[in-house]
């Protein structure tokens, strides 16, 4: 074994998440002889979940009290504003209106309930008249207004962490799909398979500690853990989420979202933009068997039907097809939805080992609240 290329630290998965992990080891191991490496099997950084999404900086509102997505999303959220002013990401505090009809008031007000036993506590309640005041073109008849809410341009922000990560000494390499995992005493032996569309060559490696934040193949890689118990690997659902563009001049000036839906696997077709103030609508969600980023241009018209509740005067031929995106979820159709999954030794019983499952939406906002979390539990 003393051969192969030896690492301290391997993380699985170039997203948002693990750029966000190599760094913050970077950092906690920056004066010490520790070698990190992050495998992307794409070509690039954050091709999937972390680059097909609302872009939105969340405030924590929705998530359970005493969750993990509630937690890392209030904390994650001021320590991601503090990266993007320390390091130049594009971004911007826009604010967002969750919008209500007379009939859904009293949920939103226990909305409000729910955010402030997350510690969000700028949120304002609105009527009509303020509410107008603020986004003439918005019919509803009462609003939370979430402050704290931004923007962000996400490819920017990975970049950012890839960058300082790099600095520090961390090894990216792309082209490396990861095929089996090997178990031995204190040390994992990595199987990867380099470049396989041009040039393929199997290629091992050791390493001490092994962070698995593959997203939607975290499941995949679990299985070719040769030690994990196959009953700790949570079910991975795929769900579905178009956006769509709007053709017209965007008319607002704050995020817009519904009242969620009790029992579906989203927030409601929302009204989100990006840095350029491009007005996008989505995501809707649909379970699906298989990763296909195709988007049904049909399906504009029951946008439009879903928008025109808070927008009634979109129509289907103001939308455009904009992008889709696949959510690692963990819950199935109608069930609750299910936190973040953050398995430890205790959980697989495989010392070394943290994996990462079901790292949705609020996983941007949270990647640094998240990547914090992580780096206290890696002892070398």
């Amino acid at each position: 074994m003393s051969s192969r290329d030896s690492f301290d630290i391997c993380v699985i998965g170039a997203g948002a998440i693990g750029l966000a992990v190599v760094y913050e080891l970077a950092k906690k191991y920056k004066n010490q002889d520790v070698s990190i490496v992050i495998l992307e099997q794409e070509s690039s950084f954050g091709q999937h979940v972390s680059s097909r999404n609302s872009e939105v900086i969340h405030a924590g509102i929705y998530y359970p009290a005493g969750s993990l997505k509630a937690e890392l999303c209030v904390t994650g959220k001021e320590l991601l504003y503090s990266h993007c002013v320390q390091f130049g990401v594009a971004h911007q505090k826009i604010g967002k209106l969750i919008v209500a009809k007379n009939s859904e008031a009293e949920a939103l007000i226990q909305l409000k309930k729910n955010a402030i036993a997350n510690g969000v506590l700028d949120l304002q309640l609105l009527n009509r008249a303020e509410l107008q005041k603020l986004e003439p073109h918005i019919d509803a008849d009462t609003a939370l207004h979430s402050p704290s809410t931004g923007i962000i341009d996400s490819h920017s922000y990975m970049q950012s962490l890839l960058h300082l990560a790099e600095n520090l000494g961390v090894q990216f390499s792309p082209y490396s799909r990861v095929e089996k995992i090997d178990t031995h005493a204190n040390a994992f032996v990595v199987h990867c398979l380099l470049d396989e569309n041009r040039n393929p060559e199997q290629y091992q490696f050791n390493c001490q500690q092994l962070i698995n934040a593959a997203g939607l193949e975290a499941q995949s890689i679990a299985q070719s853990v040769s030690s994990v118990p196959k009953n700790t690997i949570p079910n991975l659902h795929y769900c579905k989420g178009d956006y769509f563009d709007y053709r017209g001049r965007n008319p607002f000036s704050h995020l817009i979202y519904p009242m969620p839906e009790a029992n579906t696997a989203g927030l409601g077709i929302h009204a989100t933009m990006d840095m350029s103030s491009q007005l996008k609508f989505g995501p809707d969600t649909e379970y699906v068997d298989k990763i296909d980023f195709e988007i049904d241009g049909n399906k504009a018209r029951v946008f439009a039907k879903s928008i025109s509740s808070y927008f009634p005067t979109i129509e289907a031929g103001d939308l455009k097809p904009a992008y889709s995106g696949i959510r690692p979820k963990l819950s199935g159709l109608g069930e609750a939805a299910a936190d973040f999954e953050i398995q430890e030794e205790s959980a697989h019983g495989v010392p070394g080992l943290i994996q990462l499952f079901g790292m949705e939406s609020p996983g941007l906002t949270a990647s640094l609240a998240i990547a914090r979390h992580i780096a206290d539990r890696v002892e070398l």
